[in-house]
């Protein structure tokens, strides 16, 4: 099957209300916008709205949020990532709202000189900004898996209001971010002055796109447009193509961008267990959902050698593993360290061989090549069952690693 493509068209701009309106133009409910609302807590204090509208004499969505009930226009950091590890939102939600509000913690560290951790959004904390960056990747999420890119981005110019007086378009977060993460921004010499990309619509192209340029060669199956709130000397509108490539166009021509997320490093020291046991203890940890756990020997207070325990999780898997390590290990204290890891687009197929089926881990690499590797476990239990040396097995399925 073909895959579907969805591309951004940014004419005038990027903003969270008109993604969540595009989004329920192609038909994305509402109650999918609003539901990691409800899944906070905050379904009595805030909402999405959506209707029809125009601008500029053309069609199309208008969204906005509903503040219900007086709140403070600020956040730290910490204090929001917590908010959405506790909640029960979807996994791939959760972790695109982390992304996303990772990176403009990143963002906002850089500007302000200080900690990642002692970062307090301002306007970005705000419940309609929270809103905005939920119901967009809720709504991302419920289209599936198509290829996301983004056209280059129009930045406005003059100045623009905030919590931290008067600051100059393009604002110094939507600066930093395009300048991490290598986003083409349009100059806009001739237009009237206003700001047409904050900070959280760059952060969520920034999370969803897999290249930022004009549309590749494609076959649109369905348009979704989103208004702007602002009247502009042009229609105010972005614009979602959902569609297929062309046979033949090679789509995805430019290099697709390796993705980050957030991960916990989870470590302890001990000296006091044997071999047999920490052995059982990298076990339980794996098979409680670790990433990956690894031991390292190393030499300790009072001389005494020991190792060095390190287990590396998604964000909502630290509970159930801080319980197996509290069981089965001797340590009396575990650190929690937040990372950054750099991720290849990658999925999984099944192939059949002639000596049987193989599961094979397909990686993308940035130049849009394709590197594929046979599952072990597939391997050596063909080669239990056919009574061959791994090797020969390795051998005779290499010609389906082909891509």
């Amino acid at each position: 099957m073909t895959p579907s493509i969805l591309h951004w068209d940014c004419p005038t701009g990027i903003a969270g209300d008109m993604l969540l309106a595009a989004l329920a133009d192609l038909g994305v409910p509402e109650a999918v916008l609003n539901q990691p609302l409800r899944q906070l807590g905050l379904a009595d204090q805030c909402r999405i709205v959506t209707q029809p509208g125009s601008n500029g004499g053309l069609r199309g969505i208008k969204a906005h949020v509903d503040v219900l009930t007086p709140q403070e226009d600020h956040r730290h950091w910490r204090q929001l990532r917590q908010l959405l590890l506790s909640a029960p939102l979807e996994d791939p939600v959760r972790r695109a709202a982390l992304r996303c509000f990772g990176l403009l913690a990143e963002a906002e560290a850089r500007v302000h000189g200080c900690p990642v951790d002692g970062v307090h959004f301002h306007e970005v904390g705000a419940l309609d900004a929270v809103a905005d960056v939920l119901g967009v990747c809720a709504g991302l999420c419920h289209l599936g898996g198509a290829t996301v890119s983004c056209s280059p981005l129009p930045t406005g110019h003059g100045a623009v209001t905030t919590a931290h007086g008067l600051l100059p378009i393009p604002a110094p977060a939507v600066l930093e971010l395009a300048s991490a993460h290598h986003v083409p921004l349009l100059g806009c010499e001739g237009w009237p002055p206003g700001e047409l990309v904050t900070p959280t619509g760059l952060a969520l192209a920034i999370t969803w796109s897999r290249r930022f340029g004009a549309a590749p060669a494609l076959t649109p199956r369905q348009v979704g447009i989103g208004l702007g709130q602002r009247r502009l000397d042009r229609p105010n509108q972005l614009r979602l193509l959902l569609a297929e490539p062309l046979p033949g166009s090679g789509y995805p021509a430019a290099p697709l961008e390796p993705f980050q997320e957030w991960v916990v490093l989870m470590s302890c020291q001990i000296d006091d267990m044997d071999g047999e046991a920490l052995a059982t203890l990298q076990q339980l940890v794996l098979e409680a959902g670790a990433l990956d756990a690894w031991l390292q020997p190393i030499h300790m207070k009072k001389q005494r050698p020991g190792h060095l325990v390190q287990v590396l999780a998604r964000p909502e898997q630290r509970q159930a593993l801080r319980q197996v390590l509290w069981s089965h290990s001797s340590t009396l204290g575990l650190r929690e360290q937040w990372h950054h890891r750099w991720i290849l687009p990658r999925r999984q197929e099944q192939r059949q061989t002639p000596l049987g089926p193989v599961r094979i881990k397909w990686a993308t690499l940035p130049d849009g090549s394709r590197r594929g590797k046979a599952e072990h476990g597939d391997l050596a239990a063909l080669a239990h069952h056919h009574k061959l040396p791994l090797q020969e097995v390795r051998r005779q399925v290499q010609p389906f690693l082909e891509p």
